[in-house]
């Protein structure tokens, strides 16, 4: 079930959002209300409403929603592991699903190193900055595929990994960060709308933070702030990923339980493949994203919780609520934070949401996508 805050509004505007979704939908504001998806109607608070005006300059919007989210299909046809991860595919729609290996990767030098990146698809720039032990080739094709329908596509590889050379200096998140500002610069793009997973999105946050003229709209997905105001993850999960990474544990059925929810993999457990990537990420690149990501959800330092309300960019955070790689309640301290950012919570996923849902997850970014309005400048 979906989390939000204690607490209802006195106050309310009745939405219909279609509870049979299984998706929850909510955007900030102080209190925090949440829209519980478990009855035909979500309320919202009249103060939410008229922020979601201002916000989205269109309160029509909600019957947007709902029409989005009913023509589209979710039905699961067959899901496939392979390497610790795994991806929904749709019978019907995986023969249009895009190819990322067909695209050609290109290089571009920024400071110290070669970026090894695709771009591909027309419209607007989006850019896409993978989590930790990804190469750009693992995001889900059928999300490539909308988004590139409509966006053009950055995918690259971070300091390291794939194709990307490891230059001389020291992987950090801040590094991550000047790096990706870097490649916008080299590829005179003055603005992107930007994606970050895992640790793509705390390098997404420092993007919008530090560069916010860059950033059109920031997408925050299976995130956290880091710091004394985030939820770590637990002991178990960390001494999952630390066995696969140090002692190159090739548990697969561990790996996957950190990923998505034991009860989807017990009922999708017999198909076993996706598609392969020729690119990989060495083992020393591995133990320092690893350890970068560890020390992000330590609580022995600030993070970057209280610096979030100095975004102004419309703002999605999604999650799943099963995630415990980053613990969903993780997204919803970051929703409360960034004023009028959008939460979405997919009930039953984990942090894998993307490859287990991957039409919901593709429906929800392109809603947000179509319908905020970017700041005048």
């Amino acid at each position: 079930m979906c989390s939000g805050s204690p607490g209802k509004a006195t106050s309310s505007v009745p939405v219909k959002i279609n509870a049979g979704m299984d998706i929850c939908w909510s955007w900030s504001q102080t209190p925090f209300q949440f829209l519980d998806n478990q009855s035909d109607y979500s309320y919202i608070s009249s103060t939410t409403y008229h922020l979601m005006e201002r916000i989205i300059e269109n309160s029509i919007i909600v019957i947007i929603f709902s029409l989005m989210l009913i023509a589209s299909s979710f039905e699961i046809v067959s899901i496939q592991f392979a390497s610790g991860l795994a991806s929904q595919v749709n019978s019907d729609k995986n023969a249009n699903s895009l190819n990322v290996q067909d695209i050609p990767a290109k290089k571009v030098q920024v400071g110290d190193i070669d970026i090894a990146y695709k771009i591909f698809g027309k419209g607007d720039p989006i850019l896409l900055i993978s989590g930790s032990g990804l190469v750009m080739d693992a995001w889900d094709p059928i999300m490539l595929r909308d988004l590139s329908s409509n966006h053009t596509v950055i995918i690259f590889d971070n300091r390291g990994v794939g194709n990307t050379t490891a230059g001389t200096k020291p992987l950090s998140i801040i590094q991550f960060t000047n790096d990706t500002s870097g490649l916008l610069e080299a590829l005179k793009i003055q603005k992107a709308d930007v994606l970050g997973f895992s640790m793509g999105s705390f390098i997404a946050q420092e993007l919008t933070l530090l560069h916010p003229q860059k950033v059109n709209r920031l997408l925050l997905y299976g995130s956290s702030c880091g710091g004394k105001e985030n939820i770590p993850q637990s002991s178990d999960v960390v001494k999952v990923l630390s066995d696969f990474v140090y002692n190159r544990s090739q548990e697969v059925g561990k790996l996957l339980s950190v990923t998505f929810p034991q009860s989807w993999i017990k009922s999708h457990s017999n198909n076993t493949s996706i598609p392969q990537s020729k690119e990989i990420v060495s083992p020393d690149t591995l133990k320092q994203q690893f350890n970068i990501v560890v020390d992000w959800f330590a609580t022995n330092w600030g993070g970057v919780c209280g610096q979030l309300s100095n975004i102004s960019v419309p703002t999605l955070v999604i999650t799943g609520t099963e995630d415990i790689s980053a613990p969903a309640a993780n997204s919803l301290i970051i929703a409360q934070k960034i004023p009028g950012a959008w939460l979405v919570q997919i009930e039953g996923a984990g942090h894998g949401l993307m490859y287990q849902y991957p039409e919901k997850f593709s429906t929800v970014l392109q809603t947000f996508l179509t319908t905020t309005t970017i700041p005048s400048s």
